[in-house]
């Protein structure tokens, strides 16, 4: 398992009627590294995420439990082989394209050390968007992809550091619950009666999906 490829974006306005003005960092391309992943300082302060890269749309992207995202390649291969056209690393707008890391089966909590300093958690998988599909080109996109089930993870950051481009990636926590990625994207997008099993997830939860899920517990009942 390692890191195939580094990706940060620039910020630059889409060119779309339907997002008009509106500025984006989702076109990430490979960087050579090293690059700097840095955690909130004491009592939150200081910024958390990748160094050089673009985050725009700050409501819905960063943040700290949203720090660094994640896709597999073997994912991206595989959508090459469906829309018939390559995909670059860092065409799905992530930070880190994986080898050899099942990153859509990760569980909520799971701790990833890449090189020898950086800790990165799972907590949740990518919710796709008009954005992404604009960027991507192709109609029917968010519908595509949300029903394909694979969305990668983001991370928050536990330990900063330095990584590279072939950093090793090794699996250092893994929790005793069953709350995938995938379990955790479909609960969120099609699936709203798989809601109450995200509570077993507990903190390492993404605080938005735990919400969703408490307050689906409240109305219809259920638990983890």
């Amino acid at each position: 398992m390692r890191i195939l490829s580094l990706n940060v974006g620039r910020p630059r306005t889409v060119d779309h009627p339907d997002l008009r003005g509106h500025v984006t960092g989702i076109d990430k391309r490979p960087v050579e590294g090293p690059l700097r992943i840095s955690a909130p300082g004491p009592k939150g302060v200081g910024a958390s995420g990748v160094a050089g890269d673009a985050v725009c749309n700050t409501e819905h992207h960063g943040g700290e439990d949203q720090a660094v995202y994640a896709v597999a390649r073997e994912d991206l291969d595989g959508w090459e082989r469906e829309l018939g056209r390559t995909l670059a690393n860092g065409v799905f707008g992530e930070n880190l394209t994986t080898e050899g890391l099942d990153v859509s089966g990760a569980r909520i909590g799971e701790r990833w050390r890449i090189g020898a300093d950086v800790v990165l958690e799972v907590t949740s998988g990518r919710i796709p968007c008009l954005n992404f599909q604009v960027h991507l080109g192709e109609r029917g996109w968010v519908r595509r992809f949300t029903r394909k089930g694979a969305p990668g993870a983001y991370l928050r950051v536990v330990e900063a550091g330095e990584i590279r481009a072939g950093d090793p990636v090794e699996i250092v926590h893994r929790p005793d619950h069953e709350v995938t990625v995938a379990l955790q994207f479909r609960a969120v997008t099609t699936g709203p009666e798989l809601l109450p099993r995200l509570l077993a997830a507990g903190d390492a939860l993404h605080p938005e999906a735990r919400r969703r899920a408490e307050k689906y517990v409240t109305r219809h009942g259920g638990g983890a």
